[in-house]
């Protein structure tokens, strides 16, 4: 009974918490040094520092995205010295506290803390930076933001209209830049103008990028940059020096459908097959790929270009070649149904035929018959003998498709081009065509990311109505969004070298591992904290220590408040 009584009492000042995998993303921003980096770049007095607001408001983030005035709320269900290092009040995270030292971060230059997280994360993770993706979007927000359209703006991204990229004309914005690395792994990203422009963003990031990438120990022409159609102006061509680059050459350039043209008509394609990283199913089969080899001259400079066919054609030109093919039928037919149809000469007959021929389009071709009939002459017929006929002449007409015009326009619709300064082959970083295309199609890794920006919850939070506080949220977001994709890129580089396979969705075996996949692997994990000695009640299984082996991490993260991510892949190698 003392025993029982005693294990009782033991049990008495004991805090239990459902972890999740908030720990493990904690492992992740220790060994990136996040909270001592922020301390570092922003001095501050504060009884809370800004790294510890930091931390904790990315792993609130990557919680599950809450309103940040309830940061202190979310804090009070955690153990905080395990997420933070330090057993902090959670009253300290109050709304006051997390403006004012998101005033001082904004003060000291929010950009310049990713940037140099960046850095670290490339070190600590292995990351191959010499490809890098370069995209922006745009963020709507609900407020009037008065204050920014008066003669003296606040400090701080313009929140006003622009091109709107979610369609909301009626809203305010902001924009939001990103360079990624490895398929989506931010390194460098900023907040910037409502109205900023895609072709001048590029410029600006291309007149920094040698700065950048010399901080990531890369010197010009070492690395490869790919954005999308809107690098393609004069300036940011000349603005690219002796930088390598990928990009899609814009559809509004002639030049452009008539290197298509030449293609399709060519017929000299190069067969790619399935680029696809993802199995192909029932209902999504994977596109299939060739590609033809050509030259493209843009202000003066000849450039390497592929124009790419993919089976998947673009769905948008599809709709329109249909809709098109639809109203050429239906503009003949109107046009037909106007047309004689019976003559009393042959030689009109023909003539109206050969008039009808000429209303074929590309699209359809009018096949019409001239056709003989004899019909009983009008007027009374004689009592007796035959009925005296005539030779009256009909004409009728088909409209058939005209199917290898349609097929080529079809061909043409699924093709787009790509231009590059990389070499084909004899040079060191040369890629095929094949590998040029992939390179381009990690460009969508980077697309992925815009929707894990974008939450109205987050960015409308009344107390987050100053521009320089947006820019701020800028930069916690993509922090948050760097973790996610630091331990997706960790999973992913595990399985591959190590030639396995986690239990995926539905215990499936899976080499494409998701970070939304993993946080339902550690969903159910139960911990006690008994007078600073921290235990596992519940939840880790063979799944979760094979995610864990995946990760870099042990289970330590869930007891450890020191606990680390393994400094890179090569050391994640030897867990194996």
């Amino acid at each position: 009974m003392q025993d029982h009584d005693e294990l009782i009492a033991g049990f008495a000042d004991a805090q239990v918490y459902t972890q999740s995998f908030l720990p493990i993303a904690a492992a992740y921003c220790r060994s990136l040094g996040l909270i001592e980096l922020v301390n570092r770049m922003v001095p501050s007095q504060m009884e809370v520092s800004p790294g510890h607001v930091v931390q904790a408001m990315v792993l609130d983030v990557l919680s599950g995205r809450t309103p940040l005035y309830r940061v202190e709320h979310f804090l009070k269900k955690q153990d905080r010295e395990l997420l933070l290092g330090e057993d902090i009040d959670a009253h300290l995270f109050n709304d006051t506290n997390l403006a004012r030292s998101m005033d001082a971060i904004f003060s000291s230059g929010a950009s310049h803390v990713v940037t140099q997280l960046g850095v670290r994360a490339a070190e600590v993770c292995s990351l191959d930076v010499r490809k890098l993706s370069y995209d922006t979007t745009s963020t709507s927000v609900w407020g009037e933001y008065r204050h920014c359209a008066s003669d003296d703006p606040p400090k701080g991204p313009r929140i006003t209209f622009g091109h709107s990229k979610d369609k909301r004309k009626d809203l305010k914005q902001f924009m939001t830049e990103l360079l990624c690395v490895e398929r989506g792994v931010p390194i460098f990203g900023q907040v910037l103008d409502g109205n900023a422009s895609d072709k001048t963003s590029n410029n600006q990031m291309l007149s920094r990028i040698s700065s950048l990438m010399a901080s990531h120990g890369l010197g010009p022409g070492a690395c490869v940059y790919v954005a999308d159609s809107a690098m393609v102006t004069e300036a940011n061509l000349k603005e690219l020096g002796a930088m390598k680059f990928i990009t899609r050459l814009p559809g509004t350039y002639s030049v452009c459908n008539e290197l298509i043209a030449e293609a399709v008509d060519a017929e000299q394609w190069i067969e790619l097959g399935k680029l696809s990283e993802h199995p192909d199913t029932k209902h999504r089969p994977s596109a299939e790929y060739k590609a033809y080899e050509t030259t493209v001259e843009l202000y003066g400079i000849t450039y390497r270009a592929v124009v790419v066919h993919s089976s998947a054609h673009d769905k948008r030109r599809q709709k329109k070649l249909s809709r098109a093919v639809e109203d050429s039928q239906k503009t003949l037919q109107k046009a037909l149904k106007k047309q004689q149809q019976t003559f009393f000469c042959e030689a009109d007959a023909l003539k109206a035929a050969e008039m009808i021929k000429g209303l074929s389009t590309k699209l359809h071709q009018v096949h019409p018959t001239v056709t003989p009939v004899e019909v009983r002459r009008r007027g009374r017929p004689p009592k007796e003998g035959p009925v005296p006929m005539e030779t009256r002449y009909t004409l009728t007409w088909e409209i058939a498709e005209q199917h290898e015009e349609i097929q080529r326009i079809q061909e043409l619709a699924g093709c787009f081009v790509l231009i590059s300064s990389v070499p084909a082959a004899g040079e060191e970083g040369a890629l095929d065509a094949g590998e040029l295309l992939k390179a381009y199609k990690g460009q969508h890794g980077i697309e992925n990311n815009f929707s894990f920006l974008k939450d109205d919850l987050i960015v409308n939070d009344l107390f987050l109505k100053t521009p320089s506080r947006i820019e701020v949220l800028g930069m916690i977001l993509i922090i948050a969004l760097m973790i996610w994709r630091l331990m997706e890129h960790q999973m992913r580089w595990y399985v591959e070298q190590n030639q396995v396979q986690l239990t995926g969705w539905d215990n499936k075996p899976t080499s494409r591992p998701t970070a939304f996949m993993m946080t339902t692997v550690f969903d159910e994990i139960l911990t006690a904290s008994i007078k600073g000695i921290r235990i596992i009640l519940r939840g880790i299984g063979p799944r979760q220590q094979e995610f864990l082996q995946a990760l870099g991490v042990t289970q330590a993260v869930y007891t450890d408040p020191g606990s680390l991510y393994a400094l890179s892949p090569k050391a994640g190698a030897s867990l194996a």
